[in-house]
């Protein structure tokens, strides 16, 4: 079976990205892991009195994050591609190449955005970052409009 690590940011081409991934992993006999890697700062905030954290904050967010993340993992499972789930808290690229690596990944897959000529902003800083510094196959998908 082919592992595959899926990166997901819940933005508005999520779904997109996952539709991708699911014929990917279809046409590979591949498992999905899929994985959001949280800020670790979720819970701070600036005001008059300098930084503050509030845990409170941190913690619905993080399950808010995990509830989204399991609605994509049934929508994965329902397409019969097996998918496991995971969240984390930190530097995303760090996190989702260490992840690769734990779960022997064959293939990472990420999506571009497709909204201009230059690199950055067409492929995305964290997509750039993940094929710059793996060594792992990355599969870039294109996410239009």
């Amino acid at each position: 079976m082919v592992n595959i690590v899926l990166p997901v940011d819940f933005g508005d081409k999520t779904e997109q990205l996952i539709e991708g991934a699911v014929k990917f992993a279809k046409q590979v006999n591949g498992r999905i892991f899929l994985i959001h890697v949280a800020p670790s700062d979720i819970g701070f905030a600036i005001g008059d009195m300098g930084f503050q954290y509030f845990p409170e904050v941190e913690e619905n967010e993080i399950r808010e994050e995990l509830v989204q993340l399991n609605k994509i993992q049934q929508r994965i499972l329902a397409h019969d591609v097996d998918c496991e789930h995971i969240l984390k808290q930190g530097i995303a690229k760090d996190i989702i190449l260490e992840h690769a690596h734990e779960k022997k990944a064959d293939f990472i897959v990420m999506g571009s955005h497709g909204r201009s000529g230059i690199y950055d902003v067409f492929v995305g800083s964290l997509t750039k970052g993940i094929t710059k510094d793996s060594n792992i196959p990355v599969l870039v998908l294109p996410i239009h409009e």
